[in-house]
């Protein structure tokens, strides 16, 4: 594994005690209420439609709580992340929780391998993932061949618009581009202590990130085979992105009032393989 994939790594790894607790995704309530999904299989279900009795692998899945409102809703699921940590916690989650699932350590580009060779009729790749990959071809083509013949690709990503935007604190509602939008040798590095959700801090704060344009993403899929059916883009985000965003009723973060209609924020993409 190259440095920044290692850094990467650690990174991930200390953030599994911060996402736990109950300040952040509160894998015990989440163990203790059989009947809670999380937020992101919520807003994904749709497009994905019933998933009873059908075979989901979640790639860059971390501890498991996705995975896991998967096979509440009735998916055979399995996760694969390449955090020993996040596994570790996944295993245990569903295990407190009862809701069984199958969980793999595992790069993503190395999903076939580490699978066995097993296809899925849905291959889900979650919120805030594709940042963490240097290419995305590969990433494709993994996703490809872990696909059944008929089965059903979604990702809900970040928009590499809003990934691409530097906001100054001086005036915070001008728009700067200050990060690459398409995808660059060179990732963007970042030190951080704290992590997106959760009071507590990381120990290994050094990060690498790469954007994927839209054209990169969705050509990487054509190329392996996958029809696109579904694309749309939101002008809302899960988290708040930016002191000005403010939160609506649907627990759904967006810009103000008058700015709403000026930039994408996430797109949700769903793709078939061939029957």
């Amino acid at each position: 594994m190259d440095p920044f994939r290692q850094a990467n790594r650690a990174n991930w790894d200390d953030r599994v005690a911060v996402h736990w607790g109950p300040d952040a995704y509160d894998a015990p309530g989440f163990a203790a209420d059989a009947s809670r999904i999380t937020d992101t299989v919520r807003l994904d279900r749709e497009a994905l439609g019933d998933v009873s009795g059908r075979r989901l692998v979640h790639l860059q899945c971390h501890f498991g709580m996705d995975t896991l409102s998967w096979a509440r809703l009735g998916a055979d699921a399995t996760g694969v992340d390449f955090s020993e940590q996040a596994i570790a916690a996944a295993r245990r989650l569903s295990a407190e929780s009862g809701a069984p699932a199958r969980f793999l350590v595992g790069e993503v580009t190395d999903a076939p391998e580490v699978l066995g060779g097993e296809t899925f009729d849905i291959v889900y790749t979650g919120v805030g993932a594709l940042c963490w990959l240097p290419e995305v071809a590969a990433w494709a083509e993994a996703v490809e061949a872990i696909l059944a013949p008929g089965g059903t690709f979604l990702i809900r990503e970040g928009h590499p618009v809003l990934w691409s935007l530097a906001w100054p604190e001086d005036e915070p509602l001008r728009l700067e581009i200050g990060y690459p939008y398409f995808e660059s040798t060179e990732p963007m590095a970042f030190d951080d202590a704290t992590s997106y959700v959760g009071s507590g801090t990381v120990s290994s704060t050094r990060t690498y990130e790469w954007n994927h344009g839209l054209a990169e993403v969705m050509g990487a899929l054509a190329e392996r085979g996958l029809r696109i059916d579904l694309f749309e883009e939101h002008r809302y985000l899960q988290w708040k992105g930016h002191p000005s965003m403010e939160l609506g009723e649907d627990g759904l973060w967006r810009l103000p009032e008058g700015l709403r209609d000026r930039l994408p924020l996430m797109y949700t993409l769903r793709a078939r393989k061939a029957g």
